[in-house]
């Protein structure tokens, strides 16, 4: 098999993705900003009140892997859909981006392919409400483990860490990367999400995460503190290599014994702050999967995020590539 540059594993979910005001969140109980799992029936509730919408295929890992991929970097995903129209539509949407897509449906799913219905309010915060279907059922058979060897990084969703199969999965596919000599990154996805798994998610760090990416809400809460600069001290001490983004602050790199501050490009609008996170790993993974300096790395998650916010939806509407060439980032 050709080598990749990232494999991500994660959730297949497809994005449902429309507006509302802060009325509408406070209406429904809804705390903005956050992420929160629900079951088919308040998935379907939700749906039915939320209006108008657009349908894009996402998932926080399966983004990160596209961006990759448009920056022209070689990229695979590994997660589990349902043999059903919304994983037929993801499967579609992640191929068509130039990404290596080989994990078959589940034709005998005891749940259909996930989803995640996405409010966005006027500021561009996005308050999301996932109903994660058969994606968590990925079990570590279902990890082919030559794409995971043939990855420069596998990256792992910390979404996806909500089931015992799902946890089996990362560390089959984290001890294939070892054997391998590849590295291993791990994005903390949410802060909510890092309170249900805090020790296990620092057993992971501590044994076999080469590059932890995660904001602040999730970084202080994995270290239990209120102190960003406390939670970084540790965060460098348990990592070889942690980028920690501060949304209009930009981001912290800590690796090879230095800290390195990253402004967050400008953007004349911000519209929608779904998928930021998952991009700025995507041009960091990118940039470390092809050899640039850690400073470089950061510029291409900054550019890569801020291409994210400018519009509705995750994935990079512009050739991240071109982007990036244009500020002299990449040749």
């Amino acid at each position: 098999m050709q080598e990749h540059d990232v494999v991500g594993i994660g959730n297949a979910i497809v994005d449902i993705i429309g507006r509302c005001d802060d009325a509408f969140l406070a209406r429904h109980g809804y705390a903005k900003g956050s992420m929160q799992l629900v079951d088919a029936a308040a998935a379907a509730q939700l749906y039915d009140a939320m209006g108008p919408a657009v349908e894009i295929s996402g998932g926080s890992g399966a983004n990160t892997i596209v961006g990759v991929a448009s920056f022209g970097g070689r990229a695979g995903f590994i997660g589990k859909t349902a043999d059903d129209a919304f994983g037929q539509i993801f499967g579609h949407d992640i191929r068509s981006a130039g990404v290596t897509f080989t994990t078959a449906p589940a034709a005998k799913a005891s749940e259909p392919t996930g989803r995640c219905l996405v409010l966005v309010t006027p500021d561009g915060q996005r308050t999301m409400h996932t109903f994660l279907g058969v994606s968590p059922q990925l079990g570590g058979g279902e990890v082919d483990p030559a794409l995971v060897a043939s990855a420069r990084i596998v990256y792992l969703e910390g979404y996806l860490f909500d089931r015992a199969e799902a946890k089996a999965a990362f560390r089959d596919a984290a001890g294939i990367a070892a054997r391998a000599g590849r590295q291993v990154a791990l994005s903390l996805s949410d802060a909510f999400c890092v309170d249900r798994h805090r020790s296990e998610f620092l057993a992971l760090i501590r044994s076999c995460v080469d590059i932890l990416f995660a904001n602040e809400a999730e970084i202080t809460s994995l270290y239990q503190t209120r102190s960003f600069d406390d939670a970084a001290r540790r965060a460098q001490a348990d990592t070889k290599l942690a980028a920690l983004t501060r949304s209009e602050k930009g981001s912290l790199i800590l690796g090879e014994g230095k800290a390195i501050m990253v402004p967050a490009d400008p953007v004349a609008e911000v519209v929608d702050t779904t998928g930021a996170g998952d991009l700025y790993a995507a041009g960091f993974l990118f940039g470390v999967a092809t050899g640039r300096d850690l400073q470089t790395a950061g510029r291409l998650g900054s550019l890569a995020a801020a291409e994210a916010i400018s519009h509705i939806g995750a994935r990079p509407e512009k050739k991240l590539a071109e982007l990036a060439r244009a500020k002299g980032l990449i040749g």
